[in-house]
């Protein structure tokens, strides 16, 4: 696929090299020279200097035969102008823009409309994070949880304790503790290595366990490979930008949220459009702020600052303090590793998040859905079956029957609105949907075969 990336950020450069692995034509265009320099030395892409919206510009990237136009600049305008013009002059078949601001995204008839910009995804980086965050908090005690079939079926991430019910036993003895529940491990990160669990793997404690159940049935799998968490009440969020704004209003009729922002006009701002929540004017790294706020008796502190040192610095800072939970937005994914585990419990990188959504819109064929996993080490991919026994490698076929790549395995099938946690001995039929793990994300095109329909397989 000759697809044209515009901005060499963090989010353009990253997605640019998970496609550049996966065999696909790439351009990228920015204005910053040093960066396009930087990419080009490291994936084998051509790259092209100037301002993404100017017409002679992507034409010069090769807008003429594009499949695809994947605007993410740092600037709204800049990429809704883009598509409009890869539209209007090229007629690229599929654009993908980035745009942050509400303003735009909440004005009916701005997109996709006679009069309007042609887009034909918008992706919204900060209301990626906030479903993230809000998903978090639903189940205490997870690392990540994630959707599938519209919420039908979830995969979640959690960490086995020292004392957990069972650390130290096979995986095959979590039907024994909950034999009214079906579920399935689809991978075990141990030491950051990957295990494909098997029915005699020991878990160990500190394993990171993905497991894969009814979003109905989450709950009693987690409180099997972990100690139960008590539900969050008080919430304080550092950063009141347009992620802390639209996590507050996304908690703040559910739980007691109190937000802490720098800026004294953006306090005033949150004040009014915000019913429930506390606005407090200071820095996040302020002891005696957070200790007239009492932060010992909040049950979780969320930093979402635009600066990665003042999140890092006040989640360390609430940890010391009492809080129970800290979880840290850092821009820079590099980071990500090297603070998540000790007193901070969950970092997250908002490109990262990012990335998932749009390699949901780029993948071939009957893919759907797409979360990468592991800060991009794994995916997690849920794609539909189609055909029939004779055009299809997977309808009509039981899952032990189904040659699968190495390092892919099959968590379950969501039928309707049945979920089906996968057992040998179910037959794939068309219509299921397939929610796969993917260790090794270099097999994602044999994955992507797999559900292409044929002549004939037999």
């Amino acid at each position: 696929m000759k697809i044209i990336i515009l901005g060499a950020g963090q989010v353009g450069g990253t997605l640019a090299e998970h496609l550049t692995h996966e065999e696909n034509d790439i351009t990228v265009v920015d204005t910053d020279i040093k960066r396009l320099r930087e990419l080009q030395n490291k994936l084998d892409i051509r790259t092209i200097v100037g301002k993404a919206s100017y017409p002679a510009v992507l034409r010069q990237a090769g807008g003429e035969d594009a499949d695809m136009l994947i605007a993410v600049t740092n600037s709204d305008e800049v990429n809704m102008v883009a598509c409009q013009v890869a539209h209007a002059f090229f007629s690229t078949p599929s654009k993908i823009a980035r745009v942050r601001s509400a303003a735009y995204l909440t004005r009916k008839g701005l997109f996709n409309t006679e009069r309007g910009f042609d887009i034909d995804v918008l992706i919204s980086p900060e209301q990626v994070v906030t479903n993230h965050i809000r998903r978090l908090i639903e189940y205490p005690g997870a690392l990540q949880v994630l959707d599938f079939a519209g919420g039908l079926a979830q995969l979640v991430a959690v960490k086995a304790y020292y004392g957990g019910p069972l650390v130290g036993q096979e995986l095959a003895t979590l039907r024994q503790h909950t034999p009214n529940v079906d579920t399935r491990v689809a991978a075990i990160y141990r030491r950051d290595h990957a295990i494909i669990p098997r029915g005699d793997t020991i878990i160990e404690a500190d394993d990171e366990i993905f497991f894969i159940a009814a979003r109905k049935d989450i709950r009693a799998v987690m409180s099997e490979l972990r100690k139960v968490d008590q539900t969050y009440r008080r919430i304080v969020i550092a950063g009141g930008g347009n992620i802390g704004e639209r996590l507050a209003e996304s908690l703040e009729h559910e739980y007691q949220v109190k937000l802490i922002e720098f800026n004294l006009r953006r306090c005033n701002e949150l004040s009014e459009r915000l019913d429930r929540t506390v606005v407090l004017n200071g820095t996040a790294t302020d002891k005696t702020l957070l200790q007239e706020e009492n932060i010992e008796d909040s049950d979780i502190f969320i930093a979402v600052t635009n600066d990665d040192e003042v999140n890092i610095m006040s989640s360390m800072l609430a940890r010391r303090m009492g809080v129970r939970k800290v979880m840290t937005l850092i821009n820079n994914a590099a980071y990500v590793d090297l603070v998540q585990g000790g007193e901070i419990d969950i970092a997250f990188s908002p490109q990262m998040a990012t990335i998932g959504s749009l390699l949901t819109h780029i993948r071939r064929g009957q893919v759907k859905n797409v979360h990468s996993l592991r800060r991009g080490a794994a995916e997690a991919i849920e794609a539909v079956a189609v055909g029939d026994e004779k055009s299809s490698r997977l309808v009509g076929r039981a899952l032990e029957d189904i040659d699968l790549p190495d390092g892919v395995t099959i968590g379950a099938l969501v039928r309707g609105s049945e979920v089906l946690i996968a057992h040998d001995d179910i037959v794939v039929e068309s219509g299921d949907h397939l929610i796969l793990f993917l260790v090794d994300k270099r097999k994602i095109r044999e994955v992507e075969q797999l559900f292409a329909v044929g002549i004939t397989f037999i």
